[in-house]
């Protein structure tokens, strides 16, 4: 007859051997430990970080601001030596004035043409009336000359003076075709006068534009990282002067693939934060990303040589952190966070994307 009562260390065998095969099907969430619920601790807190670089070079005169400060949209960061750029405006306006006022020339000068061409004009007129005299003249003689009244002296005296009025009448004409020429220049050249006006004017814009860069400003609210940027320092455009940091923030957690069957947008979601005493925090399921993050990597794997190895990728999730709740504003990007989904819970109510 088989033994009922066994010995301890068996005893402790089978149940060490049955605590070993429940610890790997609640590990690998098969029955009878199979949930709904889906967790990562691949998950970060992100934000928008902005690089804050200068647009022209100089010396640093001052760096009003420290590290860590909470600063308003049109805070004053850093300022640069702005003497030189205060003078290549006042040379752009320089500049353009002198463009004014040689437009202002040409348009003057457009007014004395059209007044020559209507001196031009009585002068023919005046001409076309002594040729008219002179022709009277002439006739008049060559009649007497004919009946032998007037000498033939006469007669070639009126011929010239009738060729005298008939050249001052074609030196007339002439004239006010040289009026007309010279207007024409004058039109001509108002183009590229006014294309001088129009450069000076984007000269200055563009040196107000650089002297207004002389200050630099925080974009948006937020609060500055570390103040890299020194008095005295000399920057150029791209020079890393600091970090800003707004207050929007989210989480992307990376799940895998074979975590995602279920998962739908607006879902709840718990977020642990390691560095708040692992305390909650509500959010929803805000979007999903298009690809694995494999295929965003600046080198992909390729699985078409060698030997394959089938490895589960990861999915980018990005989560909303849900408003009213005071212990997300102490989450700062970079932080580490476990982020848990239950699958089987209903989408919340929809709210407006944002961002």
């Amino acid at each position: 007859m088989p033994r009922l009562v066994r010995s301890p260390i068996e005893v402790i065998a089978v149940l060490a051997g049955i605590g070993g095969v429940m610890l790997v099907l609640y590990a690998w969430h098969l029955p009878p430990f199979k949930t709904s619920v889906e967790t990562t601790d691949d998950a970060y807190v992100k934000g928008y970080v902005t690089t804050i670089s200068p647009q022209v070079n100089g010396y640093i005169t001052d760096v009003p601001i420290k590290d860590y400060k909470l600063v308003k949209e049109g805070d004053v960061l850093a300022q640069i030596d702005d003497r030189i750029y205060k003078q290549k405006v006042a040379q752009a306006r320089a500049t353009l004035a002198g463009q004014k006022a040689a437009l202002a020339n040409s348009q003057q000068q457009e007014q004395a043409a059209k007044a020559g061409i209507a001196s031009s004009q009585a002068q023919i007129d005046s001409a076309n009336a002594a040729l008219k005299r002179a022709q009277l003249a002439a006739d008049r003689v060559t009649t007497l000359v004919s009946r032998g009244v007037s000498t033939t002296s006469d007669s070639e005296q009126a011929q010239a003076t009738l060729q005298q009025a008939q050249a001052s009448l074609n030196q007339a004409k002439a004239g006010l075709d040289v009026s007309q020429q010279n207007l024409t220049t004058i039109i001509v050249n108002r183009a590229s006068l006014e294309a001088g006006v129009s450069g000076a004017e984007a000269a200055v814009q563009l040196a107000d534009i650089d002297l207004d860069n002389t200050t630099i400003r925080a974009p948006r609210d937020g609060r500055v990282g570390e103040v890299g940027v020194r008095l005295g320092q000399y920057v150029t455009p791209g020079t890393q002067l600091m970090g800003l940091v707004p207050k929007d923030i989210w989480v992307i957690a990376n799940f895998k693939e074979t975590q995602l069957d279920g998962m739908k947008l607006d879902q709840p979601v718990t977020i642990t934060v390691d560095a708040l005493g692992h305390r909650d925090i509500k959010g929803r399921i805000q979007r999903f990303s298009p690809a694995a993050g494999s295929e965003f990597a600046v080198i992909r794997p390729d699985n078409a040589t060698g030997n394959f190895t089938k490895v589960a990728q990861r999915i980018g999730v990005r989560v909303k952190i849900e408003d009213g709740q005071p212990l997300a504003n102490e989450l700062a990007p970079g932080m580490s966070v476990v982020v848990s989904i239950d699958k089987d819970s209903a989408p919340l109510p929809e709210v407006k994307d944002g961002g």
